[in-house]
């Protein structure tokens, strides 16, 4: 399906916080060709990756890790250093899908109270987390970054904990990867990842989940529990 492309010298005027959350309610999201493209498309990929919340896998060395704390994990208290970094150049990705326009949507979205960042630090230091948005019962994974050995699987780790027991349905990560699949991520037709997205979106989890105070033993039990769905 071919979408259109909005300019984004001015993305307020053009795209802005409710035409996002109005893309991502009918399956779409947006992405940009590289950091210097000032345009942004919207993409409904063939295949979809979703990862089930009911079969969360933990490798478990990964599950020791995640028990010994060897972070200090936060929520939506640093959400532009995550994006940032998320941005940031690294090793096997010189350039990024996140320009500036993207960057201004989802720090909107975050004032907004719909995207937030799990964070992990290290004696005061940021060193890996992910970011995403929420509409509904529906966690929508954007990207996630690692300075340091499991940073960003940490934190999917207490994402995933923190969906289940607020009640969410789906926890939808755009595109299968070989980093996604250790933790039980499959792929899906789009149109099954929309039959998935619309009963999501009904649901009323409780938002206070993601920001409470959660241990790293609390983070693997609650990740690996069977699903508990808000009305």
């Amino acid at each position: 399906m071919d979408e259109p492309e909005f300019s984004a010298s001015s993305p307020s005027s053009v795209f802005g916080t409710e035409e996002l959350l109005a893309c991502y309610a009918r399956g779409v999201f947006p992405m940009a060709e590289a950091r210097d493209d000032p345009r942004v498309f919207l993409v409904e990929p063939d295949q979809r990756g979703v990862v089930p919340l009911d079969r969360f896998h933990i490798p478990a060395r990964l599950r020791r890790t995640v028990r010994s704390e060897p972070f200090q994990v936060r929520v939506d208290t640093a959400f532009d250093a995550v994006l940032n970094a998320c941005a940031a150049s690294a090793a096997g990705r010189e350039d990024t899908w996140i320009n500036d326009p993207i960057r201004s949507l989802y720090l909107q979205l975050h004032l907004r109270g719909y995207a937030h960042s799990i964070e992990c630090w290290r004696d005061e230091v940021l060193v890996g987390g992910l970011y995403g948005v929420t509409l509904g019962g529906a966690f929508f994974g954007e990207s996630m970054f690692s300075r340091a050995r499991d940073a960003s699987k940490v934190a999917l780790v207490h994402l995933v904990a923190r969906l289940r027991q607020g009640g969410w349905g789906l926890l939808d990560a755009q595109f299968l990867t070989e980093h996604l699949s250790q933790f039980g991520a499959v792929e899906t037709p789009q149109a099954a990842y929309l039959r998935l997205l619309k009963p999501a979106l009904r649901l009323t989890p409780d938002q206070s989940v993601l920001t409470a105070p959660m241990t790293g033993a609390q983070a693997v039990d609650y990740a690996l529990q069977p699903i508990t769905q808000a009305s």
